[in-house]
């Protein structure tokens, strides 16, 4: 029989898209790893992956392989929750996704009472701004912001995303403040490339405006840095600008408009019979920590 360990190891290093990747996180030398992978191919009769000097990529029979075995270890971890939950202590990795903004202003900073509470637990917070492959990627769950569409995943939201458009006070200062989308034409807008359009709710109704300017990014942080320092007018999240807002260092441009009432946070997790402990938990922790008022909003 294959030995257990093996399989999540080939699924680690699938996950992680390099064998050095993978025993990183697994606490083993890329030695052990292509070792324990070249031990299962051999018991197999079949290569698992292509290697090359700079990538790895599964065979058509590694990727079959890796169908057929995806849920039988993510049924052994949800047994392993399962007994867990009942004596009462949280143990493993909590493997989480979420936008870059997001996680370093309203998660990491929150860690502490959730890791404090569940010292056995152990968390791996990855952030990028790329809707991540979570089965593929090896994620027990991800943060996501926007439009939720219809997957095999499930999600759970866990607050209201307000969006407004807002300059510095100096940009207005030098511009004048525009007393209607009319008037946007004649200012300069900070849209990132991937937002080419500014999707509003106002008097009429939904509206959407292509913003024009000098600078294009495919960076939110950059366009944040950039409305800052008084370069334009940017349509940016409450829990992203609240508190500038809040003590005049931005101002609310045009504040009959906002951003889509669609754009939600949520929890996004595989879509399994039996949800893992650890997972519930973390959602349940956000949901009480953001919700049902965030608190950037009060």
């Amino acid at each position: 029989m294959t030995n257990l360990g093996d399989l999540e190891i080939f699924s680690r290093v699938i996950a992680m898209g390099s064998m050095s990747a993978a025993g990183r996180a697994l606490g083993l030398s890329p030695a052990v790893v292509s070792k324990r992978v070249k031990r299962l191919e051999e018991r197999l009769g079949t290569r698992l992956f292509q290697r090359t000097t700079r990538q790895i990529s599964l065979t058509e029979a590694g990727q079959g392989f890796y169908d057929r075995i995806v849920g039988i270890l993510a049924g052994i971890e949800e047994a392993e929750a399962f007994v867990s939950g009942r004596s009462g202590a949280v143990r493993g990795t909590l493997r989480i996704s979420a936008p870059t903004s997001f996680g370093r202003m309203h998660i990491a900073p929150n860690l502490k009472g959730f890791m404090d509470a569940y010292p056995e637990l152990v968390v791996n917070l990855m952030l990028t701004d790329d809707f991540s492959d979570i089965v593929g990627g090896g994620f027990d769950l991800a943060i996501r912001i926007g439009e939720l569409s219809d997957s095999s995943l499930v999600a759970r939201r866990l607050a209201s995303v307000r969006r407004v458009l807002c300059a510095s006070p100096d940009y207005i200062a030098r511009h004048g403040m525009p007393a209607s989308l009319d008037a946007l034409p004649a200012h300069a807008c900070l849209p990132p490339h991937t937002q080419d359009v500014w999707r509003l709710e106002g008097p009429e109704g939904n509206v959407t405006y292509r913003p024009q300017g000098q600078l294009y990014t495919n960076s939110s942080e950059v366009v944040r840095e950039a409305v800052f320092s008084g370069m334009g007018i940017a349509l940016r999240s409450t829990w992203d600008v609240g508190p500038a807002l809040k003590s005049g260092e931005l101002v609310q441009v045009l504040p009959q408009y906002e951003g889509s009432r669609n754009v939600v946070l949520s929890a996004v997790y595989p879509s399994r019979q039996f949800l893992p402990v650890k997972v519930r938990l973390f959602i349940d922790y956000l949901a009480d920590l953001y919700g049902p008022l965030p608190y950037w909003e009060r």
